[in-house]
């Protein structure tokens, strides 16, 4: 009920918010479109800005928008590496940007942090389609411009939604492909009725057998808004979500079953009565997550404008896991006694709940005139979110009682900053920009964690974020930047709970850049230098539910040069071409290998190639017609801070078609778009993702120590293809 009555809440403050807006006409559609703009100005950089930063509009998007998540939409950016559990882009995936792991990297939609704040990762699987109701992207590659929510290490993604639109419109979108995947969605806008309000939805669907073995996905979601908006005013009320259940796939699988047999799935696997193996059907994260948010920007003259931004999330749901001969002691449960015979363990089926609450409220002021662009704002934020577990089927139960929760914890997360940043013109050719955030961190746990071990945490962190620039317009091609931004960031739960004595990050960034932009040619230049302390790097090994672990690799740092280009060879044809070369270091690492301390030196940071390049050949023989060769290289990389052999991933070339053909029409629909997408044209066996891990063995020798090691690969799909037609009306 709790959860219902803030559901309410929600609706009477949008309620009150559209019956409170200014009565005025709408003169200038145009310039009242770009109040959308405002929602993400706070955590968005200009062409100008001397911060390195890729763009992606509605109309790139839409190009291979056929069901995959949003981080295949974004593979072929500047510094990104992306997987895929299931091995096909639909389900868990993740993203890398400059090795950078998904716990480091800022998520906000409409300037409201999607980053979960507990565990600072991004579950693109709970935004099933959300690619549909993008407007618009923008993936600032370094530590950016200061955002809400957690600081950025390698990456922030900011994502706009769909814009009001002044003309009524409806789609009906359809896509099949490899492994029974597919992808249904309706979309519509009334268009601006009365001159003033607008309702727009999606609602979607996505199904998918995956490439491995059983890794199934099944994503329904919904997105929902209201717009009120004159000539200086737009308030939105945005609702959207989704239920997502998959089948688990994080197992991975060694390296000889990945020669032999790369779909298999050991995931819910167990041996009947007859010793045969068998699999449990509902081994899946059954997850729902529901936003609710409401935005008001106002125009108060050519100098002045604000921005408030409110949001409640509710997520809830658990991942349910069949399990084999588990000790009773794993679950509290005392030893039972059957026919003389003393019973300790039992085949059981167990859920592992989250259930959270997350509140935000983002204000921003925004003074501009032609010489400065100055804003400044705050952002607050609560975290409430209760870990559980229940055992719902025993075949020997012990004292257990239906409903028994056999760990419960709780953590609370308050996160508090404010924030002032200004870019100011000093004269025709050279422009300032200046951005300080000062950010407080409370985090508090209580009850007992999975592990039936008492887990308390009560940290409280105090960072200070400086960031400047200076951008230099050459003439009207060139511009060069310079910028130096500094960063810390907190460690998330599973940090805490591999590591009580884990400490944050902190980074200094340096980058300097080139842009030249004649006509349709572009090409920028960008070089960088990160320098951590205490970094959390990956250290290659997964916890018990497939989530990755980090450590403090003390000093370290990443120097890289990242290269792209738009060149317009003909007309009809377009080359856009980006490269990525760096060094990614860890000074001294130390580990203990066969009962020894070793000092292995200077060492590369694990899960960061060297080389990360991408290309796109753009062919539009005639109009409305458009094909594009979409190519990928990834280098080695290692997937320990140790360089074990045993962790190296190899590299991988990949080529992918896209087709796009659009018919316009004078019947029903305004025009029908067909798209296909044809990945891995040349079937290459990749691995893009895996772990390692190692654990040291005293018993085959008594009296000795010897390290054993082991590693876990994510088999991406073969050539596999997808089929779309969009319907406009």
């Amino acid at each position: 009920m709790k959860h219902l009555r803030r559901v309410l809440i929600a609706m009477a403050l949008t309620i009150t918010g559209l019956a409170t807006a200014q009565n005025k006409q709408v003169k200038d559609s145009t310039n009242a479109e770009k109040l959308d703009e405002v929602l993400v100005k706070a955590v968005r950089v200009d062409a100008k800005s001397p911060i390195t930063h890729s763009n992606l509009s509605k109309e790139e998007i839409a190009k291979r928008n056929l069901g995959q998540d949003i981080p295949m939409l974004l593979n072929f950016l500047p510094s990104v590496v992306t997987t895929s559990d299931a091995g096909a882009g639909i389900g868990y995936t993740g993203i890398r940007v400059r090795g950078v792991s998904s716990q480091s990297t800022n998520v906000t939609i409409n300037g409201i942090p999607y980053t979960d704040a507990e565990s600072l990762g991004t579950f693109w699987v709970n935004l099933g389609d959300f690619a549909s109701s993008v407007e618009s992207l923008q993936l600032q590659r370094g530590v950016g411009t200061s955002t809400n929510g957690s600081g950025a290490f390698g990456a922030s993604i900011n994502i706009l939604t769909d814009a009001f639109s002044k003309e009524a419109s409806g789609e009906i979108s359809n896509s099949f492909g490899s492994f029974n995947s597919r992808k249904h969605t309706i979309k519509f806008s009334t268009g601006l009725m009365n001159d003033h309000f607008e309702i727009a939805g999606r609602l979607s669907n996505i199904e998918s057998d995956g490439y491995v073995d059983r890794a199934s996905s099944s994503l329904k979601s919904y997105f929902l808004q209201g717009s009120y908006v004159d000539e200086n005013t737009l308030i939105k009320a945005v609702t959207f979500g989704g239920n997502n259940v998959t089948y688990q796939s994080w197992f991975g699988i060694d390296a000889a079953t990945l020669r032999e047999d790369r779909t298999f799935n050991p995931a819910g696997a167990y041996e009947d009565e007859n010793g045969n193996q068998q699999f449990y059907d509902n081994e899946v994260d059954d997850y729902r997550q529901d936003h609710y948010q409401l935005h008001w920007n106002e125009r108060y003259n050519d100098n002045w404008s604000t921005n408030i931004g409110m949001n409640y999330t509710y997520g809830r749901g658990f991942y349910e896991q069949f399990r084999e001969d588990d000790d009773f002691s794993t679950y509290g449960l005392d030893p039972l006694v059957v026919d003389g015979q003393t019973l300790d363990e039992t085949d059981l089926v167990r859920r592992r709940w989250l259930d959270n609450d997350y509140y935000v409220f983002n204000a921003s002021a925004n003074y501009k005139t032609k010489d400065i662009d100055l804003i400044f704002g705050t952002s607050i934020s609560h975290y409430d979110g209760d870990h559980f577990g229940e055992v719902i089927w025993a075949r020997f139960a012990s004292q257990s009682n239906i409903r028994d929760r056999y760990y419960d914890g709780n953590g609370r997360k308050n996160d508090a900053s404010i924030f002032s940043k200004a870019t100011y013109k000093l004269n025709n050719r050279l422009q300032l920009y200046g951005d300080l955030q000062l950010r407080n961190v409370n985090y508090k746990t209580s009850g007992i964690n999975s592990d039936l071990g008492e887990f308390l945490v009560d940290e409280n962190f105090t960072f200070f974020n400086p960031k400047a620039g200076v951008t230099f317009e050459y003439d009207n091609n060139n511009d060069l930047y310079v910028s130096y931004a500094r960063a810390n960031r907190e460690p998330n739960r599973n940090d805490f709970e591999s590591n009580p004595d884990i400490k944050p990050e902190q980074l200094n960034d340096f980058e300097l850049g080139w842009r030249h932009k004649k006509g349709n040619f572009t090409f920028n230049v960008n070089s960088y230098l990160m320098l951590y302390n205490e970094q959390l790097v990956l250290s290659g090994e997964i916890n018990d539910v497939g989530a990755p672990l980090r450590t403090n690799s003390g000093d370290s740092y990443r120097l890289g040069l990242e290269l792209e280009a738009v060149i317009p060879v003909t007309s009809q044809l377009t080359l856009q071409p980006n490269l990525a070369l760096s060094s990614n270091k860890n000074r001294e690492t130390l580990r203990s290998f066969d009962g020894e301390l070793q000092n292995l030196g200077s060492t590369d940071i694990a899960f960061s190639p060297n080389l990360v390049a991408a290309n796109a050949i753009v062919y539009a023989p005639v109009k409305n017609f458009q094909v594009s060769l979409l190519s990928k290289f990834v280098g080695e990389q290692f997937m320990s801070n140790t360089e074990a052999q045993s962790s190296k991933l190899a590299s991988y070339f990949l080529n992918d078609l896209n087709l796009i053909y659009t018919i316009n029409t004078d019947s029903i629909f305004d025009k029908v778009v067909f798209t296909a997408l044809v990945n891995n044209i040349l079937n290459k066996k990749v691995v893009s993702n895996g772990y390692y891990y190692t654990f040291e063995d005293d018993y085959s020798n008594p009296g000795t120590i010897s390290t054993v090691e082991g590693a876990g690969f994510y088999p991406q799909a073969g050539t596999n293809f997808l089929l779309g037609a969009t319907f406009h009306f």
